[in-house]
Order: structure tokens, then sequence, then C-alpha cells
């Protein structure tokens, strides 16, 4: 069980990406410290995915927030003791339109939870393994981190920032034995991508959600767990010497692309 006894700490937790993660980690012997900004959500998906309750820590938290990451990662290493691997997954989509139209709220809310709440999460997280001189951690970007797309400029800005925060943060991890690396995922089959399929089409979302899945060579969405077994084997010893790094899970579209 390649993390046996290892403490994994993962931000978003209750949603498709983060609890499928979740259970894979736990497969593996991981101890789970989870967090969500609705605690009574993540119970729910945690109960629904068959997580060992017993076994696991559950927290509430907004990332957004100095303090309250502060607080969820201090009780994760009161309770376990340290941080091995740290997956910093929580994020929205925000609403959808024109940069013409945005509110500067809604821009201001996704920064703050995708770019700002992925920065807390490193600064916070990288002093716990500072100490311990050891430590992975695998940040979620999206392939909208590499390009753009038009009505959502909010979220694509800060993807592209989760990317370079990722870049820096291995810089500085190096020296520690922290290695940084980030996952780029196209269309996962998620609310989030659901959500997205409604906008481009209200009145035909299988028309919509049909264009999305033609636009990927394999013609078709990725599973939650799919991305979740490429973040464990970046936060694994089998990619011991890859850090800094993002990586495509895309079905081949970033074959299509610069």
């Amino acid at each position: 069980m390649k993390f046996q006894d290892k403490v994994v700490l993962i931000t978003g937790a209750s949603g498709g990406i983060g609890i499928k993660t979740a259970k894979l980690f736990e497969n593996e012997g991981a101890r789970l410290a989870l967090v969500d900004l609705d605690k009574g959500r993540l119970e729910n998906s945690a109960k629904e995915e068959g997580l060992n309750l017993s076994e696991s820590l559950l927290l509430s938290g907004n990332v957004g927030s100095e303090d309250e990451v502060q607080a969820f990662v201090k009780e994760t290493v009161n309770h376990f003791g340290r941080i091995d691997v740290f997956i910093n997954n929580a994020g929205i989509n925000g609403h959808f339109g024109d940069i013409t139209e945005q509110s500067i709220e809604n821009f201001q809310n996704v920064m703050n939870v995708n770019a700002t709440g992925v920065f807390l999460g490193l600064k916070h997280v990288m002093k716990v393994m500072k100490e311990q001189q050891s430590g992975a951690i695998v940040n979620t970007a999206s392939n909208g981190g590499l390009l753009g797309s038009p009505g959502m400029a909010p979220y694509i800005a800060s993807k592209h920032a989760v990317i370079g925060l990722t870049k820096s943060a291995a810089l500085e991890g190096a020296p520690h034995q922290i290695r940084v690396n980030a996952v780029a995922p196209s269309g996962v089959d998620t609310a989030m991508v659901h959500a997205i399929e409604k906008n481009a089409s209200p009145d035909n979302i299988e028309e919509a959600r049909k264009q999305f899945k033609a636009s990927v060579p394999m013609n078709r969405y990725a599973t939650a767990e799919e991305i979740g077994k490429l973040m464990m084997f970046l936060a694994s010893d089998d990619a011991s010497f890859i850090s800094g790094s993002y990586y495509r899970i895309d079905g081949g579209q970033g074959a299509t692309s610069v």
C-alpha cells in the first residue's frame, strides 16, 4: 500500500474529484483530513463514497480565509502529527459572461477561492512540510490554465495563477524535499462541467454535452477517478524526481493546440 499511514490533506473534498481521490488514497492505506466549506455536505459525500469515517478527520473551512486555512492545517497536525500529502483542490466556476458583463464581485470571489485559496494552502502547509523536510503537493489547475475560453475569464485567470504558483512553490520547496506539481484536466464528469454545459446551452444541454465531448479526441469526459489516479502518482514516491510541472489529462485535447 503506497500510502500506508501517510497523512493526506484534501481541500474541496466533497466534490467529485475531491471525494473520489480521497477514496483512492484510503484504499492505499492513507489517513485522511478532508476539508470543505460545507461540512454537512462533506459528511454526506464521505458516507456515499464509503469512507471509513472513524479513521478520517472531517473539517469545515473556507480556503480563501487565512484564519480558517491556518485553523484546519493546525487541526490536521494536532490530530495526525504531520502532513505528508496535500491535494490543493478546492475551486469554483463562478458566474459565466463576457468580460464586459462580469461583476467585480464575481471576479474577486473566483480569484479568492481558486487563486488565493491555493496560495494560502501552499503557505501554511509548506510551513509544516519544511519542518518535516518532506512532502508532496498537487494543485488542481485546469486546461483553462493553459488556454482561453469566452465567458469564463475569471476562472481562466485563476487557473493560470495556479500554474504560476505551482512553479514558484516547487522552486521554494525543492531545498526542503517538498515536491509541488499540478494537474490540468479538461472536462471531468462532475457537477462543475455540467454547470458549464447548462450555461452554454440552457435549452439543449445534451447538445452542449455532445459538442464538448467532440472537442476531445477521445470523445468523452474524464472520470473523477482518472484525475485522482494522476494525483496519487504525483504524490507518490514513484514521482520522486518530478516537481514544478503541470500535467494535462485531457484525452488528447492538448495535442490540438500549442
